[in-house]
């Protein structure tokens, strides 16, 4: 790519899955156009967000609530189908039917406060100068490694979510799956069909959740996070309150003894976990199911998180910035969440831009 040096813009977006692409369509319909009053910067290699980089065997089908950007139904795809082509493939189309002209792969290293009320974007093609700011870095590239003692003399491989194959690179090993989400609970009913053996290992009892999840208790989920979000505290993510569906597969799992929870291990050993008690348990991997955490270290020089360490969020706006708006983060983090936020930002910054000369 070339360098350009300083280059201003109205808008920067940083980010390209379902946040992003819902900001820069909502930026389009209000009239600003892509490569000339904003651009969306994305650091993938290719378009997907952070779908591209999911697991071979986690198929459209296996996906829970995938809404549709706004403006273009994702219709016809095949469930049998890896997620990551399908949505990747969804994806690519969008961009190219509203002519969002994404540029990658750029990394945003930093955004600083810069000169006459703009923010100064850092990255790898140059630096933007804009006056406004939508970051949708999501949660991807910050996997979330919790640490115990004993960690590193473990003899075994360990891996998290993150870089998880599919199950067939498990066949014969004895594996720990440590997590109690949506995606322990994928792995571990995955794995324990070619595995020698598999323990399931929470911080926590799971909540399975039976009966429909309808908008009432959608909205309450979300109202959830976002008091988190509010006091400037860390956000959860939407499914750690909602619990996890009791599907046929899962109850299936539960009757054969696949979701039998142990308790927290205490320490790791060369060959495996111990707990307090004397228990020990010999593995071959120890899978790290232990989810993400929101990727906004290139915020870190406008010290927008409060002393809970999160950032205090009203709607999408960054209570200590308002030329930072963040999509997809906390109460947004789910298809449905991102694609309102993304609309929510864009109200705000043409007001912001309207506010404010150039």
């Amino acid at each position: 790519m070339n360098n350009f040096g300083t280059r201003e813009l109205d808008v920067v977006v940083i980010g390209a899955g379902q946040a992003g692409l819902s900001a820069a369509y909502h930026l389009r319909r209000a009239g600003l156009g892509p490569g000339r009053d904003f651009v969306v910067l994305d650091h993938a290699p290719r378009p997907g967000g952070a779908w591209q980089f999911r697991w071979p065997s986690l198929t459209y089908g296996k996906v829970h609530g995938m809404h549709s950007l706004p403006g273009m139904e994702l219709t016809g795809a095949d469930d049998s189908r890896p997620s990551s082509e399908v949505i990747a493939a969804y994806f690519e189309a969008y961009e190219l039917r509203f002519g969002l002209r994404v540029r990658r792969p750029v990394e945003v290293s930093a955004v600083r406060a810069g000169a006459d009320g703009r923010l100064l974007v850092e990255t790898s093609e140059g630096t933007y100068a804009t006056r406004a700011l939508i970051n949708a870095t999501g949660t991807w590239d910050r996997p979330f490694w919790p640490h115990y003692p004993g960690q590193e003399t473990f003899r075994g491989q360990q891996l998290h979510t993150a870089t998880y194959p599919g199950p067939e690179g498990f066949t014969g090993l004895r594996v720990v799956v440590v997590g109690g989400g949506a995606s322990g609970t994928q792995h571990l009913m995955e794995i324990a069909e070619v595995a020698a053996e598999t323990y399931w290992v929470t911080r926590r009892p799971p909540v399975f959740r039976e009966g429909p999840f309808g908008e009432d208790e959608g909205r309450a989920a979300v109202a959830m996070v976002e008091e988190l979000v509010r006091g400037g505290l860390p956000p959860q993510s939407v499914v750690s309150v909602t619990g996890l569906p009791l599907n046929d597969a899962v109850r299936r799992a539960r009757e054969q003894g696949i979701l039998d929870r142990l308790p927290m291990f205490e320490r790791i050993t060369p060959d495996g976990v111990a707990w307090a008690d004397g228990r020990t348990v010999e593995a071959d991997v120890i899978l790290w199911a232990t989810g993400f955490r929101a990727a906004v270290d290139h915020l870190a020089p406008l010290k927008l998180r409060e002393p809970g360490g999160g950032i205090r969020v009203e709607d999408t706006r960054a209570v200590r910035d308002a030329r930072v708006h963040l999509v997809g983060y906390g109460p947004s983090a789910s298809t449905i969440g991102a694609n309102r936020a993304g609309r929510a930002a864009v109200r705000s910054v043409t007001r912001l831009l309207d506010s404010v000369p150039a």
